[in-house]
């Protein structure tokens, strides 16, 4: 066997072991209940890198960031959303109602855009 393959085996084995031997002690210090907005945070921002990764891009530039800034300022909505169900800081929800201000008529403004000005 070369050298290079059981470094690699080594290397996995030993990883293999150190993560059995501490499996055991979650219990110790088991991670925190995920809260609902960091759930909610984490699957809106799923959404957007899915929704912009699916982007039929056509090689013009105007249209593309047109089409990739419409999840993107959707997301911002979402994310608004949230802390204005579970946040409490008076300021942050401030600034959360303007987001979805402005970023909704950010999106009807592209979508306007986008309809004259794709074929």
């Amino acid at each position: 066997m070369n050298k290079l393959v059981l470094v690699l085996l080594l290397s996995v084995s030993s990883g293999l072991a150190f993560a059995q031997d501490h499996a055991g002690h979650g219990g110790h210090q088991a991670a925190p209940a995920e809260s609902p907005s960091t759930a909610q945070y984490k699957a809106q921002m799923d959404r957007m890198h899915k929704a912009m990764m699916g982007i039929d891009y056509t090689g013009d530039a105007d249209i593309d960031f047109a089409r990739g800034m419409i999840p993107h300022h959707q997301a911002a909505i979402d994310m608004a959303r949230t802390v204005l169900e579970h946040g409490r800081d008076p300021e942050i929800r401030k600034l959360a109602e303007e987001i979805v201000a402005a970023q909704e008529a950010e999106i009807a403004q592209l979508e306007a855009w986008l309809k004259a000005h794709e074929d």
